[in-house]
């Protein structure tokens, strides 16, 4: 499925295109992506669920590239926001605006206003604070406001703690236990100024194993039938997203078992279902290329100090999380551990820590893989170091998605009131 593959010499390429060339040609640090991949993945996704009544919106917080949204935007996508700003980007990708779900647990009048005005297809609310401010925007308009209601199952999803969030401890969703969620929806459904369009869970992202969707499934299943038995209308329910990858070998996720498991519970139930994938979809379509400035011998280990840094790539300092990383060029036996660092003034700066790594010397272009998610999206511009470029491999064409900026693009966003 993946389209990042070596060649029979042995380097990498992306869609066919050398990496080492398209680093060559767009600079680095770079992200890379495949459009075939993407399109792949998001095929495999909706064919496993195909035998369900379903929407699948796809998670922009994953990747909210606008030629990525905009490529699986003509594969039938919906989208999946968490801010106005997210709700513009899928809006403008080519998205219409009723295959669009509003999460998230802070939305502000503004956003939830310009939600309103171009006719959103759902708002995931999360508190009955934010109930009332959507009850009362849109009782202002004149209008009804499609709301479903997010709930929390209590179910550890057994990944990383800052991506977990199905748990009472989180600040998400409304709690099933004790009968809250019941008694809000009751609410929904009384408001004239709502439409109750069904619940809502998400319990985390990056879970690897299918038996905590079950659980989180089984439990939204329970609390919508109670609630269709008291009369109440509940037409929909939104499964979330959170299906993991495996960032050691790269292999895509079995998008089977999961269809299977979901088709299993809801088959023949009466629900339509939305889900929201976003790693499973992206992850693995995009790698980091990043060009060797300089190799440092330790003390105790070695330093291969590159050009990306931790404003490019903040997954590995924010998470621990762990990436492969190779050189782009054909593979040579390991001669010892060495952790990979960026020049960002932090000790926290690194890509990947005690790796095998071979000789790799000044130039050389490495590559950090499933990296087409949670990677650009959360670049930032630490130390006035210009964010990187982003490019797509496509039908044997690239095509770059973000132009890489200067340091003077950077200022000129700023002004100096005191020169």
């Amino acid at each position: 499925m993946t389209q990042i593959t070596r060649d029979q010499q042995g380097h990498l390429t992306i869609g066919g295109q050398s990496a080492a060339e398209l680093a060559e040609a767009y600079g680095t640090p770079l992200y890379v992506y495949s459009g075939d991949g993407f399109i792949a993945h998001f095929a495999a996704f909706t064919s496993a669920v195909s035998r369900l009544d379903c929407t699948v919106h796809y998670a922009v917080k994953a990747n909210s590239s606008l030629g990525v949204l905009g490529l699986l935007a003509r594969q039938g996508a919906g989208a999946d926001i968490v801010s106005g700003g997210e709700m513009k980007r899928a809006l403008t990708a080519g998205i219409a605006a009723e295959k669009i779900v509003f999460s998230g647990v802070g939305k502000t009048d503004l956003e939830i206003k310009e939600a309103l005005q171009v006719g959103i297809g759902q708002i995931n609310a999360e508190s009955a604070a934010e109930l009332v401010h959507i009850s009362a925007i849109a009782g202002d308009m004149g209008v009804s406001a499609p709301v479903a209601l997010r709930v929390n199952v209590n179910v550890d999803p057994g990944s990383h703690a800052k991506i977990s969030t199905g748990q009472r401890s989180t600040k998400f969703g409304i709690p099933v236990a004790g009968g809250e969620a019941a008694a809000l929806y009751r609410k929904v459904c009384a408001d004239p100024n709502l439409i109750p369009r069904g619940l809502a869970v998400h319990i985390g992202s990056q879970l690897r194993q299918l038996a905590p969707f079950e659980r989180a499934y089984q439990e939204l299943l329970q609390l919508a039938d109670g609630l269709r038995a008291e009369g109440l209308d509940v037409p929909m329910l939104d499964l979330g997203g959170g299906l993991g990858i495996d960032y050691e070998t790269g292999i895509s996720p079995d998008f089977d078992a999961y269809g299977q498991m979901v088709t299993r519970i809801f088959a023949n139930r009466a629900y339509k279902l939305g889900f929201e994938p976003g790693r499973s979809i992206a992850a693995d379509n995009g790698v980091f290329l990043t060009r060797t400035l300089f190799v440092k011998q330790g003390e105790d280990k070695r330093f291969i100090i590159v050009d990306g840094a931790m404003n490019d790539l903040i997954r590995p300092t924010l998470y621990e999380a762990w990436h492969r990383i190779e050189p782009a060029d054909p593979l040579q036996p390991a001669t010892g551990k060495a952790d990979i660092v960026g020049p960002v003034c932090e000790t926290g700066d690194y890509l990947g820590q005690a790796r095998n790594m071979p000789d790799i010397a000044e130039g050389d272009v490495l590559a950090v893989f499933s990296a087409g998610a949670y990677g650009a999206v959360m670049m930032s511009t630490y130390n006035t170091r210009p964010e990187a470029a982003e490019i797509m491999v496509h039908d044997g064409k690239v095509h770059v998605l973000r132009a890489r900026r200067s340091v003077e693009d950077l200022l000129a966003c700023e002004d100096n009131p005191f020169s």
